[in-house]
């Protein structure tokens, strides 16, 4: 597989086509492999070894990340609505989560192949050109109802206009 990392060198296209044949067809089949081995792995807890060897004591520390992960969580959906990092914080409380739970591992794994889906399609010049544009258009409407109240009424907040 050609990464292009060999730009500057110099080759015949025969030789590239065999290379890059030959390549994919030995990573292939052990990427497969190590992909089929990471899916059907069971999920293994982060727990230390003497917790582990105690049910009740892995019961215990899996009830104590439960509970740490939903105080993270709750703490960053408050911050959606009070100043703080809403979304950073629920990542956390969800990594938080993954280090005990196969559920939440699977979760938090989706949630970042999703964030850098959407980074990469922010980059996109069109996409970006379009948002720049919206934006644009929301500053001078905003700056027209702005500028009309304050013709309309001047520098006097809402609660205390006299006429209506």
């Amino acid at each position: 597989m050609n990464t292009g990392s060999d730009r500057g060198t110099q080759g015949s296209a025969a030789d590239e086509a065999t290379t890059e044949a030959t390549t994919e067809a030995t990573t292939e089949p052990a990427a497969d492999a190590t992909a089929e081995t990471a899916a059907e792995a069971p999920h293994v807890s982060k727990a230390p070894a003497f917790i582990k060897s105690n049910k009740s004591l892995h019961l215990s520390w899996q009830v104590g990340v439960f509970i740490v992960g939903l105080a993270v969580i709750a703490a960053g959906v408050a911050m959606l609505v009070l100043p703080g990092p809403g979304w950073v914080a629920i990542f956390a409380g969800l990594a938080i989560w993954a280090t005990e739970f196969a559920w939440a591992h699977l979760v938090l794994r989706w949630t970042k192949r999703k964030v850098t889906e959407a980074a990469q399609k922010a980059l996109d010049p069109k996409v970006r050109r379009r948002n720049i544009i919206l934006t644009s258009v929301g500053l001078v409407i905003a700056g027209a109802l702005i500028g009309f109240y304050l013709w309309k009424y001047g520098l006097v907040l809402p609660w205390n206009l006299k006429d209506q």
